[in-house]
Formats: structure tokens, C-alpha cells, sequence
């Protein structure tokens, strides 16, 4: 099982020297702070990148006091392979604006200050690290943009570095038990099996009947909910879980849900105070039914501009002297009519939510189609958090349980499909 060749052009260590005059508002509303500035990175044929650029008050040609990171950019083999055949650096360009970042009507919000390009030569990123610039940078010029931004100076480094993934697909809708692929190139290879099973009549029969786990996570209420005021006839999805099988038919992972999915009172949606849960598993002692929780992950319907899908998951730590511990590594909200992501990457701002998060770079990213699409998620997995295939599987289970969790925080009003559950109560509200 070889992975895939991919590598990430990173762009970090930014900030902004700026004349006083210029952190002046920009416009109503818009007020001088330590972040007044935000700057655009675009290169042809990738969707553009946003960061915040802190103001720098550090002497002469020093490094930066504060900075930030942008989102970097992505790069897989079919791109590396483009690139390669232009035969030429690609071009990064950052565009600085003062003001408030974002963009109303299609017009970015914010006036521009200036430009600055960066030439990038990525002709092998894939096997080895680049560093492409790192230091400070003249911003535009006054004849670029008849702006006269001489005395600004923008402070970044470029560089890139080689991110071998392992690729996934789903050969069918998670709810559907399908066969799942490893994608190298052209070459789909059959790596592993889903089992999806419904069963919202049983109190606990979505884990197996021997299953274990410590007291602790009992105490913590990761347990509760297959009993009192929560199970209430029709307005409830519960039950649901994916065991994912290696080629030999044994169980490698699973996906369970521990906290069924229930509108909250008054509404037919999951709200976030709320929220449905499941917990991945992975094999735990000889026997082929005990298992051991890995991680966790909450879901939610949120509410507001756009409807989203909102998302927390945390890895599960066992401590010697203590209670079982959960350190969130990710949290996000995905659009439920586009659909999106779903991402592990210590290098978002989304992903890092504490200092005592294990996640270090690039984890894992998996497709989330939108609400009543076809759903045959595309994974990928950094190879350093790949052992053996059970690591790998841990993170298909993961997949699924986020893809379902499209379903299972749909519209109490909505009917669901027929593999969700055998008791057509569940269909409606």
C-alpha cells in the first residue's frame, strides 16, 4: 500500500510594516487595531487564500514580533504533474488591502495597498522541501496601483514541503455497505468493506454486545443516551453504525453512534447545545467484538446566513491516573446544500483549538457531498499517521460517520431513505 505523491506550498510568517498614516480606517466601521490588514495569495488555477497580516513594530530587518499563516496550498499529483509539464516557477501573488476582510457583492472589501509576487519552482516538490523566499518584501511600488506604497513592506516565507498521501474512495454511499478503494493513478484496488447496520428498536445494538470500555468514559456521559426523556417515538435517529472489514472479513474500525440525533424542543433540527454523537472504534483485546474508543464526534444543525452542518471531533487519551480525556483536534461548520470537507490540519486556524493537541500538520481531509446528493467520499490521509491498514481504517470509519451525519442532522420534516431505519415512524416528524 504505497501512497500518493502530493506536496503543500505553505506561505507563514506574515506580517506588515506599515507608515503610521496608513492604519487610519479604511472606511465606516473599520477601525485601527493589531490586525488592520488581511492579504489575498492566489496562484493560477488553485482557489485563493485569505490571512490576517499583523502590523510589526520590530527594528530594521528583524523578524517579525507577531505573524500568521495562510491555509497553504494543496498540491496533488495531476497538479504536480501540470505544473511540471509548463516547465516554468508558477507565480504566488499577494495582494495587501487595509480594512475588513471579506467580500460584499463580489467586490473584496478592504482598499488594496499593494502587490507583491513571488516566483515558485515546484519542479520536485514532491520528494523534496523548498524554500522560496523568507524575509522581507518591498509591497508594490507607486507605479503599480498609482499607489504610493514605497515605505510598506511585507514579511513572508514560501517554501514548500512533500505531503505523501494515502487516497480513499467509498464505492458506494456509506448507508449502502460498500466496498472501499485505494486510488494510486488510474488504479482503484479494493482495500476494505463497510457494513452499515440501523437498528433504532434496540436500546444499545449499534455496538456489539460484549462491548467494552473504561468506567471513566462512562462518567464522562459518553454513554448515555440510549435511555430516558431523549428516546421519544419518531423524533429520534439512533442506532446507526459502520464497521469497516480489512480483505479477510475482519473488523478493523468502526463508526458507532452513542448519542442519538434528536430535534430539540419546539423545532424539527439537532441544535448545537444538542447534538448528536458517535465514537470511533478500533479493535481492543483477542476478542473480535471488544473494542476500544479512538475518538469522538459531535454533529449539529447550525442556523444562520447559511445552513450549515457544524462538526466537533476530538481524539480520545487515556491517562494513567486519571479519567479518559478528549483534546479537540477539529471543529468547522460545512455548507449543507454544497457540502464540503471535512479536515484535520494542525495548520487551520479551525484545527487548532489547544496547545495539547497531538495533531501535528497534515491529518486527514474527507468529501462531504451536500444534503441529498450522492454521497462517495474521497479520503485522504497524511502517510506519517498510517502504520498498518487498521490506522488507515480508523479514518474511513471517521469519514463515514461525518457523511452520516448529514442525514442524521436532516430536517426532523424530511423523510429519510429506507437504509436508515426499519421502523417507518423514523421517517417523519
Amino acid at each position: 500500500m504505497d501512497p500518493c505523491p502530493f506536496a503543500r506550498l505553505i506561505v507563514e510568517s506574515l506580517a506588515l510594516k506599515l507608515p503610521h498614516q496608513a492604519t487610519k480606517p479604511a472606511g465606516p466601521g473599520v477601525h485601527p487595531s493589531t490586525t488592520p490588514c488581511f492579504c489575498k495569495l492566489s496562484i493560477k488555477n488553485f482557489p485563493s487564500q485569505t490571512a490576517l497580516l499583523p502590523l510589526c513594530s520590530s527594528p530594521g530587518d528583524s523578524p517579525p514580533d507577531s505573524a500568521t499563516s495562510s491555509a497553504g496550498f494543496h498540491l496533488d499529483s495531476i497538479a504536480l504533474r501540470r505544473i511540471k509539464a509548463a516547465g516554468k516557477p508558477v507565480t504566488l501573488r499577494v495582494s495587501v488591502y487595509t480594512g475588513r476582510m471579506g467580500r460584499t457583492c463580489g467586490v473584496t472589501n478592504g482598499k488594496l495597498l499593494g502587490r507583491v509576487n513571488v516566483n515558485v519552482d515546484l519542479s520536485g516538490a514532491e520528494f523534496r522541501p523548498g524554500v522560496f523566499q523568507s524575509g522581507w518584501l518591498k509591497l508594490g511600488s507607486e507605479k503599480e496601483e498609482n499607489k504610493p506604497s514605497s515605505s510598506a513592506r511585507l514579511h513572508a516565507v514560501v517554501r514548500s514541503e512533500p505531503e505523501p498521501r494515502y487516497v480513499f474512495q467509498f464505492g458506494g454511499e456509506p448507508e449502502c455497505s460498500p466496498v472501499v478503494f485505494q486510488i494510486q493513478g488510474n488504479i482503484r484496488q479494493p482495500v476494505f468493506s463497510c457494513k452499515f447496520s440501523a437498528d433504532r428498536n434496540a436500546r444499545s445494538r449499534s455496538l456489539p454486545s460484549d462491548f467494552t470500555i473504561n468506567s471513566s468514559s462512562r462518567n464522562r456521559g459518553w454513554m448515555r443516551t440510549f435511555s430516558g426523556e431523549r428516546e421519544r417515538p419518531g423524533r429520534e435517529r439512533k442506532g446507526w453504525m459502520v464497521t469497516i472489514h480489512d480483505l479477510s472479513g475482519s473488523p478493523v474500525a468502526a463508526a458507532s453512534m452513542i448519542t442519538p440525533f434528536v430535534p430539540s424542543p419546539g423545532s424539527d433540527r439537532v441544535w448545537r447545545s444538542n447534538p448528536g454523537a458517535w465514537l470511533i472504534l478500533r479493535p481492543h483485546g483477542v476478542s473480535v467484538s471488544s473494542w476500544k474508543p479512538w475518538g469522538r464526534l459531535e454533529a449539529w444543525r447550525e442556523r444562520g446566513p447559511v445552513d450549515g452542518l457544524g462538526y466537533k471531533f476530538e481524539v480520545l487519551s487515556e491517562n494513567a491516573n486519571g479519567p479518559t480525556t478528549g483534546i479537540p483536534i477539529a471543529e468547522a461548520t460545512m455548507n449543507v446544500k454544497k457540502g464540503g470537507q471535512f479536515c484535520i490540519d494542525s495548520r487551520l486556524p479551525v484545527a487548532a483549538l489547544t496547545q495539547r493537541s497531538p495533531v501535528k500538520g497534515f491529518v486527514m481531509v474527507s468529501t462531504v457531498e451536500g444534503e441529498g446528493k450522492v454521497s462517495k467520499p474521497v479520503v485522504q490521509v497524511g502517510a506519517q499517521h498510517v502504520t498498518c491498514m487498521a490506522d488507515a481504517a480508523l479514518f474511513i470509519a471517521l469519514s463515514a460517520a461525518i457523511d452520516l451525519s448529514m442525514d442524521a442532522c436532516r430536517l426532523f420534516s424530511h423523510k429519510l431513505r429506507k437504509e436508515f431505519s426499519h421502523d417507518e415512524q423514523e421517517f417523519f416528524s
